[in-house]
């Protein structure tokens, strides 16, 4: 964008008067926001729904079904939401039926700081919304959080995990990283507490930024400051005790499994895919170089060819 003090008199008092305009309208801002994600979920042939679910709202997105259409679910990572798999499920739903769900505590679905958030608990709530829309076999894409919790579904409901597509999952912390310094400094560069935060939350996790014009960005900084409270008992709930060992529950894996990573990835080191790799039967691994912590986001065409093409390959 060119400086403002180098635009024409008459532009720069447009542009001025504009987002003046905008600034002090959030209901415009917001307009533009919904405006701007129907767009982005039609060109992906997704639709928006609500459903109650064992007495929790949830929110997702989904394509149209079809006889001949295999369901893919995809599962979104801590403090993220379904608009993540937005451009990434773009190139899937003319030959997959395709659900991407808020989690409980994430996006627009049910906020509840009574619920308890372990990857566990979130294999049940996700197994939960399956049940309610009667999708009994499909395969599995989760990136970070919903990685693990991916991973740890197949384990659990191995008959209904046809395949299994982890993208820079957690769950492996073996290999120090960028986001652990941060941790041990008192700081969590994952939980926005203002808007500066957001968007260096996006230069920490993203190594490839898309393009997210404004006021849209604004609306998306504002909705996650607005989640600090349930965020922090989120990823305190993450942080607990557990009554289980990922790494041995991972061993139990059947599915076939793909395993995606950005070499620049600073919130999980890239290092941890080949633990990931030895440890669970029937794997592979890929390193995109020049990615961050979020492929499906970074490089959405990429991301989703690797995953059709692996789809495709048993």
């Amino acid at each position: 964008m060119p400086q403002l003090w180098k635009l024409p008199g008459l532009i720069r008092l447009l542009v001025i008067s504009v987002t003046v305009f905008l600034t002090g309208c959030s209901g415009i801002k917001y307009s533009l926001y919904e405006t701007a994600m129907n767009h982005e979920h039609n060109k992906a042939g997704l639709f928006f729904k609500t459903i109650e679910v064992t007495g929790k709202t949830i929110s997702l997105l989904e394509s149209e079904q079809g006889e001949n259409k295999p369901t893919i679910v995809l599962v979104h990572g801590f403090a993220a939401n379904k608009e993540n798999w937005v451009r990434f499920a773009a190139y899937l739903t003319d030959a997959y039926h395709v659900v991407a769900m808020d989690l409980p505590g994430h996006g627009e679905s049910e906020k509840d700081f009574n619920l308890r958030y372990d990857l566990s608990d979130q294999v049940g709530y996700i197994n939960e919304i399956l049940t309610q829309l009667n999708i009994k076999k499909f395969h599995m894409a989760g990136n970070s959080m919903g990685g693990a919790i991916s991973a740890l579904y197949a384990v659990a409901y191995p008959e209904q995990v046809e395949s299994l597509f982890l993208i820079d999952p957690a769950g492996i912390y073996s290999y120090d990283c960028e986001l652990n310094r941060c941790l041990a400094r008192g700081e969590n560069p994952l939980i926005v507490t203002c808007d500066e935060d957001f968007y260096q939350l996006m230069d920490f996790a993203l190594e490839k930024k898309p393009f997210i014009p404004w006021p849209i960005a604004g609306v998306m900084a504002e909705k996650a400051t607005a989640n600090e409270a349930i965020n922090r008992k989120i990823f305190a709930d993450l942080r607990g005790d557990r009554a289980y060992l990922f790494e041995d529950e991972i061993k139990k894996i059947t599915s076939p499994t793909f395993i995606l990573w950005g070499a620049e990835d600073r919130v999980i080191d890239v290092k941890n895919a080949a633990l990931f790799d030895q440890l669970i039967p029937h794997s592979q691994v890929m390193i995109l170089e020049g990615v961050g912590h979020a492929p499906m986001i970074e490089v959405p065409e990429e991301s989703a060819k690797i995953f059709m093409d692996f789809i495709i390959s048993f």
